[in-house]
């Protein structure tokens, strides 16, 4: 276990502290964001759409013609047709040419995973590096390849926005209004001189350094098909909504590409699974000029099941088939390759999407339906579902959406409380006679996601150490918020009807209640995540004491170590050092077996904390799989401690490996390969 430090606070602050401060701020934006986005989007629907009914929607769903829906599956189909030869383009750049055929399974496997995470949490990139792997690419081409798709899928973006800002600006929403069209041209502009001056680079260049990294350019061909292509592709991708919206006047294709692209961005900005929610509000509010809400969320239900939900499952048994045919020919062989090693992320994937649906579900349904009607259930159940309404399901929502966050860093209390929470929300629902499909959908989730257990292996803060002042805090404002909401629970039973949020926006409702439920509610979602994240990354400086417990624990100490970093229950250990903006873990974590994952991952997010970038020198096969949850390309290394020359065929097993983010990190690393080698 590491031993406590003392920290000696600056009198002053002075330029340093103040840098720190702001990068640790910086760490936390993304997620900010994302809070601020969901926030305003809930405030946004309230406000603007309070009339909005379910029954409305229905209708508006159920006057979609039959040929738009057609049209709409056939533009689906196009836009992930399309989206494989980015993944073709991808091989040719990385100089390793792959079957049509093989590179369509990929792009479509590691597309729809990344449609619903959202590129800031998934990049897919664990999905092609197994597939690839195993169809004989090397983990540097791989790195390349996931590269060269993550850019192109921008490039889109940016011809489109641009001439949507020359074209169209006072249809862009939120911004039209409000900035002078020479600004709009101006942004607008920007973005077309980032792809001109892309293409140029291409053309002139074959590579260039930036920050230090030396980034390869494709050729001026490529460069251009590059953006043919994603152009294209946005277009296809906007035109799946747009054929699902009836005739409106002064609602041209191009008008609909600046709602579109805006609410897109904001989806990605969120940093929530598909954009759940903000894409949604973007979409109403910028489509508000020309159609009725009712018909926009119709068009964004069919949206998101095309472009998102088939797709997911699709692929989802397609990647599990061919997991099945992989791991079986490798027993028929007793072969073990690289490939062998990376574990699908689709059951995160899955488990974190369909939870964030499913909390925005509860969140939204009481705004959407009548009161439910309980005749048809035994007297005392149907009293306990009156009295909970939808106050009582839409606080569960919100725990989902907390704990949707948890299972993205794959947090096992987090999958348990899940099922807790599903469970009680169907519960609810099917008691609520007026609901049944909201419960049924609850037990599908809980039925898909139960199975996974073994895939959320991190420990919880909670569960990680014994009780301590940064856990008991969080469980005792807990208790206190209950009992708040508890007190209030007369008051509440008068807008039983009321998910949580309408009642903090309710301007009938006296302050008290409102400024009530606004802190119990927040405060408590904020002590769940406390409760549920990963446990507190624990960093020892390395010293005497530090060098025998490494030792303890079955490590050899190296020549030269910065720190260790312990396991989330302080079992396994992990030397490290520092190097540039590397922090690089030196070999595998050694200690506790169960323990050893969890110290991989403390890496990580001290990296993160401290700006840098994590990698691993001498990694061991046994926790490759763990690598590549992390998004890592491992590169096994030969006798002479630098990695093997690339070759066609299946990557061979190793002894050793060197473990980073090779798209961005090999060349860092090639270097002081002479140094690590002493």
């Amino acid at each position: 276990m590491p031993r406590s430090c003392e920290i000696s606070v600056p009198r002053k602050i002075g330029l340093a502290q103040v840098i720190k401060i702001l990068k640790k701020f910086t760490r936390h934006l993304p997620a900010l964001i994302g809070v601020v986005l969901l926030l305003g989007a809930i405030y946004v629907v309230q406000k603007e759409f309070r009339s909005l009914k379910l029954e409305d929607i229905s209708q508006a769903l159920a006057v979609i013609p039959i040929l738009a829906l057609v049209f709409s599956f056939f533009w689906t189909f196009m836009s992930y047709y399309v989206l494989t030869f980015y993944d073709l383009l991808g091989t040719i750049y990385a100089g390793h040419r792959i079957a049509y055929v093989r590179v369509c399974f990929a792009s479509f496997c590691a597309y729809t995973l990344s449609h619903n995470l959202g590129f800031a949490a998934v990049s897919g990139a664990a999905v092609r590096y197994r597939l690839y792997a195993h169809w004989g690419m090397t983990p540097m081409q791989i790195a390349k390849l996931v590269a060269f798709c993550s850019l192109t899928f921008a490039l889109g973006g940016l011809v489109l926005g641009g001439l949507v800002l020359f074209l169209e600006p006072d249809a862009v929403p939120f911004f039209g209004e409000h900035f002078p069209r020479w600004a709009m041209y101006l942004i607008g502009a920007g973005l077309w001189v980032v792809v001109i001056g892309y293409v140029t680079l291409a053309r002139v260049l074959g590579h260039f350094h930036l920050f230090g990294n030396v980034i390869g350019l494709p050729g001026f061909r490529l460069a251009l098909l590059q953006v043919v292509l994603a152009t294209i592709d946005v277009i296809m991708t906007a035109t799946i909504f747009y054929a699902l919206l009836p005739h409106a006047e002064g609602l041209t294709l191009l008008r609909f590409l600046a709602v579109y692209l805006i609410a897109y961005t904001a989806g990605l900005a969120a940093n929530l699974p598909g954009g759940i929610g903000v894409f949604d509000t973007a979409m109403l509010v910028g489509l508000a000029p020309w159609l009725d809400p009712a018909t926009i969320v119709g068009a964004i239900v069919v949206f998101r099941l095309f472009y998102y939900i088939i797709p997911l499952f699709i692929a989802g048994l397609m990647f599990t088939g061919n997991e099945i045919l992989l791991r079986g020919g490798s027993m028929l062989k007793g072969v073990r390759t690289l490939a062998s090693w990376s574990e699908p992320d689709f059951p995160i994937a899955i488990a974190t999407g369909a939870v964030a649906l499913c909390g925005a579900l509860l969140m939204l349904v009481g705004a959407l339906t009548p009161p439910p009607h309980f005749a048809w259930i035994d007297p005392d159940l149907g009293q306990i579902a009156n009295h909970a309404g939808q106050f009582v399901p839409s606080l569960i929502g919100a725990g989902l959406l907390v704990l949707a966050v948890g299972l993205s860093q794959r947090v096992h209390l987090a999958w348990g409380a899940t099922l807790g929470l599903l469970f009680c929300g169907a519960a609810f629902s099917l008691l609520q006679g007026g609901r049944l499909w909201v419960g049924a959908a609850l037990l599908v989730v809980m039925v898909l996601i139960a199975p996974f257990h073994r895939s959320f292996y991190r420990h919880a803060r909670l569960l990680s150490r014994p009780l301590q002042v940064s856990t008991t805090v969080p469980l005792l404002v807990l208790a206190a918020c209950v009992l708040a909401l508890a007190g209030f629970a007369h008051q509440v039973r008068l807008m039983v009807d009321l998910a949580w949020w309408k009642i903090i926006l309710a301007s009938e409702a006296p302050a008290a209640l409102r400024v009530t439920i606004a802190l119990a509610v927040g405060l408590g979602l904020f002590a769940i995540w406390s409760l549920i994240r990963p446990g507190r990354v624990a960093v020892q400086a390395w010293d005497d004491t530090a060098r025998s417990q490494f030792v303890g624990l079955g490590g050899q100490a190296p020549a030269r170590v910065d720190g260790l970093v312990w396991g989330e229950f302080g079992t396994a250990a992990l030397a490290f050092r520092r190097h540039g903006r590397i922090l690089l873990g030196l070999g595998d974590p050694v200690g506790d077996k169960n323990d050893r994952a969890t110290a991989v991952w403390q890496l990580r997010d001290l990296a993160l904390k401290e700006n840098r970038s994590p990698a691993f020198w001498r990694a061991g096969p046994d926790l490759l799989s763990i690598y590549a949850d992390l998004g890592l390309t491992a590169l096994p290394l030969g006798p002479d401690n630098r990695p093997l020359p690339e070759a066609h065929g299946d990557t061979p097993m190793a002894e050793a490996y060197l473990v980073c983010a090779a798209e961005r990190d090999l060349e860092t690393m090639l270097g002081l390969l002479p140094e690590l080698g002493q």
